[in-house]
C-alpha cells in the first residue's frame, strides 16, 4: 500500500469518526465519566477541530427544539471530493 492508499484509509476512517460522533450526539449522557462518555469525548476531540470552522461559515438551521447541523455533511462531502482524484490514481 503506497502513500495514496494510506491517505485514502485515513480519510475513510475520519468519515467513520464523524458519523459515529453525529450518532453519539443523538443520545443523552447516561453515565458521566463512563466508557461511552469517554468514547464520546474522544470523538468530540477528533471531529470538532474540523467541524467548528464549517459551523462558523454555515450555522445550523431549525427551531429551538430541533436543530440541523450541516457541518458534518459538508465535511464528509469535502472528504469524498478529495478522495476522488486520489482513488482514481490507485
Amino acid at each position: 500500500m503506497g502513500l495514496n492508499g494510506i491517505i485514502v484509509e485515513l480519510l475513510e476512517l475520519y468519515v467513520i469518526v464523524i458519523v459515529l460522533y453525529v450518532v453519539m450526539t443523538w443520545f443523552p449522557v447516561t453515565n458521566p465519566g463512563g466508557p461511552m462518555d469517554r468514547f464520546r469525548f474522544l470523538l468530540t476531540r477528533l471531529s470538532e477541530p474540523v467541524l467548528n470552522p464549517i459551523r462558523r461559515l454555515i450555522p445550523s438551521v431549525g427551531g429551538s427544539s430541533i436543530r440541523f447541523d450541516f457541518a458534518p455533511l459538508i465535511v464528509i462531502l469535502l472528504i469524498e471530493l478529495i478522495l476522488i482524484p486520489i482513488v482514481s490514481r490507485i
